[in-house]
């Protein structure tokens, strides 16, 4: 029998038409052009079935609330399938790979973040052979993660961060390699494949309404600035520190802001600004004082994952301390251990 295929198409540019105005979502366009493919005639391509939301939307205009609808959609559907797609806008599409693996407990089967550079109604563009591959991947290779495939490469979707705007191989895994790999062959690095979850059955994590945010630190920001963010009603957030986690110490005012603030119990995450690498507060006085003011390391991970953590871990009924501990914990391998070990 056929594999088959579930679809969850939110929006974005592979489905988009050309307008005068520039491209613009279609709704029932990007079902017609699937059906419509060759390929999919084939017996060794999936049966597929397509939910189309609406609104189709952009990703730039993704909330939490789409995650979780998502999340929903594939949760209610998993017995069904052999695997999941979710095609989506390239702007946050990093987000959304770093939160699904947070809110999908139980998953055993692949889901596939994809979209595209060019849409699908142009002669010339990347969303065919993203679109083809993710379905065969999909249906054929059990890898029980949440992934992100772009530009021949299948990433962890919580390791994975957007690194050109036109590119068509516009997503990284800076801190990992692949998960697999796309030529003449599709090869499954199995080695770095998470185990199968070892939970019955798959159930969705809600995320609730959570104040966090994201600071990037410049030469020369203003304490003021830094304490304005941190009042009230934040909780948690993500600092994008310098190299390996550091920040101005001959600021005292901004270190206090930083104390007075997780001394309240905001949960403040140090990540670096640097594509690869790690936050080790212990390298510089400079990361060492952050770690005084109550700053807690995130290690390797991406800015884009400690943001849904977060907003994951703060969903939840926990203590500051267990979320501050389990910030710095491998949960779905969206930081190395070894890093932690040694910070």
């Amino acid at each position: 029998m056929r594999k088959r295929v579930y679809i969850v198409y939110t929006g974005g540019t592979i489905g988009m038409i050309s307008t005068p105005d520039g491209y613009v979502p279609a709704p029932g366009y990007l079902a017609e052009q699937i059906a419509a493919m060759p390929e999919l005639k084939s017996e060794l391509m999936p049966e597929v079935e397509i939910h189309e939301y609406d609104p189709l939307l952009d990703s730039s205009n993704m909330t939490p609330g789409d995650w979780h609808k998502i999340a929903d959609d594939i949760a209610a559907h998993d017995e069904q399938y052999d695997g999941f797609i979710v095609l989506h806008g390239t702007d946050t599409m990093a987000y959304t790979a770093s939160a699904l693996p947070f809110m999908l407990h139980g998953l055993r089967k692949p889901v596939i973040l994809t979209g595209s550079q060019i849409p699908l109604c142009q002669i010339r563009n990347d969303a065919r052979a993203n679109l083809i591959t993710a379905m065969m991947i999909a249906a054929n290779f059990p890898v029980p993660e949440v992934c992100l495939y772009f530009g021949q490469q299948l990433l962890r979707g919580c390791r994975s961060v957007k690194v050109s705007a036109s590119g068509f191989e516009a997503f990284a895994s800076p801190n990992l390699p692949p998960l697999g790999d796309v030529g003449v062959d599709i090869r499954i690095h199995w080695d770095l494949v998470l185990p199968p979850s070892a939970e019955s059955g798959l159930h969705v994590q809600e995320l609730k309404p959570v104040n966090v945010g994201a600071l990037r630190l410049w030469p020369g920001i203003s304490a003021q600035i830094v304490r304005n963010l941190l009042q009230p009603p934040l909780t948690g957030l993500v600092l994008e520190a310098y190299g390996v986690g550091n920040g101005p110490t001959n600021n005292h005012d901004f270190l206090a802001a930083l104390q007075e603030a997780t001394d309240r119990g905001v949960v403040i995450v140090d990540c670096t600004q640097c594509l690869k690498g790690s936050v080790n507060l212990e390298g510089y006085a400079t990361g060492s004082a952050l770690a005084k003011a109550g700053v807690i390391s995130g290690f390797d991970m991406t800015a884009e994952a400690a943001l849904a953590k977060l907003v994951y871990l703060f969903s939840q009924k926990r203590t500051v301390a267990e979320i501050r501990e389990l910030m710095q914990t491998n949960l779905r391998g969206e930081l190395t251990m070894q890093q932690a070990k040694r910070n």
